[in-house]
């Protein structure tokens, strides 16, 4: 019987270099999905180490490692601490997330994450999640659905999109959906636009990016000094917040210098630039080719600027 596969890491050895230091430490996996990047992890751990795997969708469970060392956790990474404090975890020495969708997602069609089979507007992350994107197509004001697609899928014409989307209700799968957007689609941009268009409604039925901003905040609270944050984006949205919060510690970028002008930053990015996948990585999976990592550590007396507020 042939196997699919959940999810193919990207980065791999150039986040888990970046990421286990102390091979007797404490590390969380934020998005275990098919436990790639954990199972690296473990190779680098000693007797004394111990691994978190998180991941809010269930289905996750089944790829959890048999190790007494690890400790899976099903539940968005926005909850963190909460979920460490309930294990007795406060601090660690460093967490890691890659961000992207993972072949599992886009393979199991019926939770309609892609335009390419016909299936329910789902696109939850967590199916035990009551909001879906069926309700939120059917729902949202013109101006809303316009605001959305604009910010999240980047799309210059959203306010015509999201015109064509509202005169089509109500609509309940994906070929709905792409019948209604297509005449505004570029042909020769139809596989890009309609993976944006997509895009944007998943960011927004799962709140991706505040879940994200959460995540990045909780960090300079768990993390030891020294800790290493290992961040893996794949499109420029989340790449933009996770860049200003390791610069600075807020997603906005914002700068709190002292006296003297100097930048009081609670971490020091590691990677000067964004590491990117090497063109035989992207050959071998695809779906890296968008794939920037990111990484930082921090510094004594950390405290991130949203926690000074």
């Amino acid at each position: 019987m042939e196997q699919t596969v959940y999810h193919i890491p990207a980065l791999l050895e150039q986040s888990i270099d970046g990421l286990v230091l102390k091979p007797g430490g404490t590390y969380v996996d934020a998005t275990f999905g098919g436990g790639g990047h954990s199972r690296a992890v473990m190779e680098r751990l000693n007797e004394g180490g111990r691994l978190v795997g998180m991941d809010q969708d269930l289905d996750a469970w089944k790829n959890r490692l048999d190790d007494a060392r690890f400790t899976f956790v099903h539940g968005n990474f926005a909850y963190m601490k909460n979920f460490l404090r309930y294990h007795d975890i406060m601090k660690v020495d460093g967490i890691l997330a890659d961000l992207g969708v993972s072949f599992h997602h886009f393979d199991e069609v019926e939770r309609g994450f892609t335009f390419r089979a016909d299936a329910p507007l789902d696109m939850r992350m967590n199916r035990s999640a009551g909001f879906t994107a069926r309700e939120l197509v059917n729902t949202y004001s013109e101006e809303r659905l316009a605001d959305v697609l604009y910010l999240y899928g980047e799309l210059r014409q959203s306010r015509r999109l999201a015109s064509a989307i509202v005169k089509a209700r109500p609509l309940s799968t994906t070929v709905d959906l792409v019948n209604a957007v297509r005449p505004l689609i570029n042909p020769s941009k139809e596989k890009k636009e309609l993976s944006m268009v997509f895009q944007a409604l998943r960011i927004e039925v799962n709140d991706e990016l505040g879940a994200l901003r959460r995540l990045l905040n909780q960090s300079l609270e768990l993390l030891n000094v020294g800790g290493r944050l290992v961040i893996i984006t794949y499109h420029s949205l989340e790449d933009r917040m996770v860049k200003n919060f390791m610069r600075t510690g807020n997603v906005e970028g914002r700068q709190d210098k002292d006296f003297f002008g100097r930048v009081n930053a609670p971490m020091r990015m590691v990677t000067g630039k964004a590491i990117v996948p090497s063109q035989e990585e992207v050959e071998r999976n695809p779906r890296s080719r968008s794939a920037k990592l990111r990484i930082a550590e921090v510094v004594p007396g950390a405290t991130s600027q949203s926690e000074q507020k």
